[in-house]
């Protein structure tokens, strides 16, 4: 797909120029990492460092969006590790987190949770928001620590590292959406562990008095929040999202060139019924190394 989008809520100074659209516009790159369980936090650095043995590094990007599980490979990837020591942490037991499963419900059913709640539909986008985030503060699910835990063992650092990294969540009272970056002034853990916090499934997160759930409650990837820059590369392991089409079409018409990666027959078949399955990791990390360097041509036409 060829046609983008800047920020404009993005944090950092832009050179910016006028399009024909009326939209302002970046010359600027910017990645879309979308939600997908710890599959998903496996496969998108796989996808990265295949990437990088082809010689295209998108770790680069002038902006990084991340949503849930994007929301953790953001921050690992605006850490400044390597794509390889990235791809390491997923692959390597000694360097894997810490992760756990749900109470109370069996991996066999997290698939069908996962697929109602972030690819259902609603004539009313507010509606829906609002309901998911309601049965997110009803929903019993384990303590905030014990999750938080789990998602500070995945970021290689644990304060906001000094570059242009946008994390989407939404407020569960409300279901109004929100976009954190380093001047929000809220710790950034805990906003990885808000972005990650799927409805039923783990416990909603405060922040400064409010309550917040993942992000692809909104939208799992959250692509039209690139909206500005140029060229948009939109890293998708839940393709099902049914907002990304339109959302896509938003970016193209505003002039952006826009290319997308979802998990292909390897890397599906690697990642199997469960996203949140951490056995999982190892495979889906070398399906999506694989897809990576398969999908270098493509990307480079994009990205250099």
């Amino acid at each position: 797909m060829t046609r983008p989008g800047g920020n404009p809520v993005a944090a950092g100074k832009m050179d910016v120029v006028q399009c024909e659209t009326g939209v302002r516009m970046t010359d600027k790159r910017a990645l879309v990492l979308g939600g997908g369980g710890v599959t998903g936090i496996a496969w998108e650095n796989g996808v990265v460092a295949g990437l990088a043995d082809a010689g295209v590094d998108i770790t680069d990007a002038d902006l990084i969006i991340g949503t849930s599980a994007g929301a953790n490979v953001a921050v690992q990837i605006a850490s400044g590790a390597s794509p390889e020591q990235l791809f390491q942490r997923q692959v390597d037991p000694e360097l894997q987190s810490r992760e756990l499963f749900p109470a109370g419900d069996s991996s066999a059913n997290m698939h069908d949770i996962l697929t109602a709640i972030f690819t259902e539909t609603d004539d009313d986008p507010a509606q829906r928001r609002l309901r998911l985030g309601r049965m997110a503060l009803d929903a019993p699910t384990v303590a905030g620590p014990v999750r938080r835990a789990v998602i500070e063992s995945r970021l290689p650092v644990r304060v906001w590292p000094d570059r242009p990294l946008l994390i989407a969540a939404v407020e569960a009272e409300t279901g109004e959406p929100r976009l954190f970056d380093r001047s929000s002034g809220a710790g950034l853990v805990d906003v990885v562990a808000a972005s990650s916090a799927v409805p039923g499934i783990w416990p909603p997160v405060t922040i400064d008095g409010v309550r917040y759930v993942d992000g692809g409650v909104r939208s799992g990837c959250n692509a039209d929040y690139a909206l500005g820059y140029e060229r948009v590369l939109v890293v998708a392991p839940m393709p099902d999202d049914p907002d990304l089409a339109q959302q896509i079409t938003v970016l193209l018409d505003s002039g952006a060139r826009v290319e997308v990666i979802t998990l292909d027959e390897a890397a599906h078949a690697a990642a199997g019924d469960n996203p949140l399955d951490p056995s999982a990791r190892v495979p889906v990390a070398h399906a999506g190394r694989a897809q990576g360097k398969a999908e270098s041509a493509r990307i480079a036409a994009l990205w250099l």
